[in-house]
């Protein structure tokens, strides 16, 4: 495929992959793609309780630029609503599950937030656009190293990024407002309810990686109750760690 472009007078024929490699609009691929997750709340409003999300939580997703966070090869592909390969067998999440996870956690500015599952950092940094302070933890030490040099890069200080088994949590920065899960295990993880804040809000996928996935929302009450609903079928990357 070559596409033809008239500059100055002149017609000349360009790869297409060369001129979207060097003038791609990604400001209206973002536009267009909170249009495409606007659509998607109200298809899925009967199963998500909503039929709109807050207008702080798409502002965010329209600011964070994707396609610094997935690899160089996959960037004519970063508004795409889909999930991508970032290496060492995990993904970046589709924009709307990423979109819809935060929206759940109802974050307001003076939140402390735990993330389990850094991956390529993007949950992270929509995040720290709407919270005090965003915890996120990583297993695999090279996705962790990428992603703690993204943040700097970026200029993301109000990310703490740590290597570490999420499955435990990260004791040392808790309680928490808001827990956010980016990988399914077969239960909830009970170390991440002890650091759940009574009033706070935990989402997360549960169900094991041949089984049906289930969008979890657990919340827990003043006096340390915990509730749990299941929202729509996911697929998620399994939790991985000793436990």
């Amino acid at each position: 495929m070559r596409i033809i472009v008239c500059v100055l007078g002149l017609v000349l024929l360009w790869p297409a992959q060369a001129l979207a490699g060097s003038g791609r609009d990604y400001a209206r691929q973002r536009a267009e793609l909170i249009q495409e997750i606007e659509e998607e709340v109200r298809l899925t409003s009967e199963s998500i309780g909503r039929d709109q999300f807050d207008p702080r939580v798409l502002q965010a997703m329209a600011a964070v630029e994707r396609h610094r966070f997935v690899p160089r090869k996959h960037r004519d592909q970063a508004y795409e609503n889909r999930p991508l390969p970032i290496g060492f067998g995990q993904t970046i999440s589709q924009p709307y599950i990423v979109a819809l996870m935060t929206d759940l956690l109802d974050p307001v500015p003076g939140d402390t937030v735990l993330e389990v599952g850094t991956g390529s950092g993007y949950q992270a940094a929509v995040l720290a656009r709407l919270v005090k302070k965003v915890v996120t933890i990583e297993i695999i030490p090279d996705l962790a190293r990428q992603a703690r040099d993204r943040f700097q890069r970026l200029g993301l200080e109000k990310i703490k990024a740590v290597t570490g088994d999420g499955y435990f949590g990260y004791p040392e920065a808790a309680p928490y407002e808001a827990i956010v899960v980016t990988a399914a295990g077969d239960h909830i993880p009970p170390p991440l309810i002890e650091q759940l804040k009574p009033g706070g809000r935990m989402i997360l996928p549960v169900g094991g990686p041949f089984s049906v996935q289930q969008l979890t929302l657990v919340s827990k009450a003043g006096d340390g109750t915990v509730r749990t609903e299941h929202l729509l079928p996911v697929r998620f990357v399994p939790l991985t760690g000793g436990h």
